[in-house]
């Protein structure tokens, strides 16, 4: 079986959306190709996202700020799935994917958006991280063989509900 492709979107695409995509990497036993974009890509991974990952022993290597236009030609890989993990990009118009993926609004807070001291904004990354994970292991548990489409489409919004 082909690996089921995963697009998670941010806005900036340079902290919740590419731990998602660490984290499915790692933990989706082959059976999904994870990827992140953002529709305002910042340009550069958030430093704290990077060192939440490596502490928790996920692969930082390729991990990239891009804009979701790279997902959207028709070079690109044909998306089975498609969450939204922020507020602002769950809002925005997104482009259109071929093969018309699963969606859903997987909204988590911001962690690069805490002020505070650097104890408060590492506590951030790793809520996010861990509230990632969570709805990640729910996602990859799904009997994805059993459930018609329309039954996926429910249980991948309920996971976004989770808290």
């Amino acid at each position: 079986m082909q690996p089921l492709n995963v697009l998670f979107l941010c806005t900036g695409n340079s902290a919740r959306s590419i731990m998602a995509e660490a984290l499915l990497n790692r933990t989706g036993g082959g059976r999904f190709r994870a990827f992140s974009a953002g529709s305002h890509p910042k340009g550069q991974v958030h430093p704290l996202a990077i060192e939440t990952l490596r502490q928790m022993n996920l692969p930082v290597d390729g991990l990239r700020s891009k804009s979701w236009n790279e997902f959207g030609g028709p070079d690109a890989p044909q998306m089975d799935f498609v969450f939204t993990v922020c507020g602002n990009a769950a809002r925005e118009a997104c482009p259109t994917w071929s093969g018309q993926p699963l969606t859903a609004h997987w909204g988590v807070d911001d962690p690069a958006a805490v002020e505070g001291t650097r104890d408060e904004q590492v506590r951030a990354f790793l809520r996010a991280l861990t509230e990632l994970d969570a709805r990640i292991k729910l996602f990859s548990d799904l009997p994805f063989e059993s459930l018609n489409r329309m039954s996926l489409q429910a249980r991948i919004r309920e996971i976004g509900e989770a808290r």
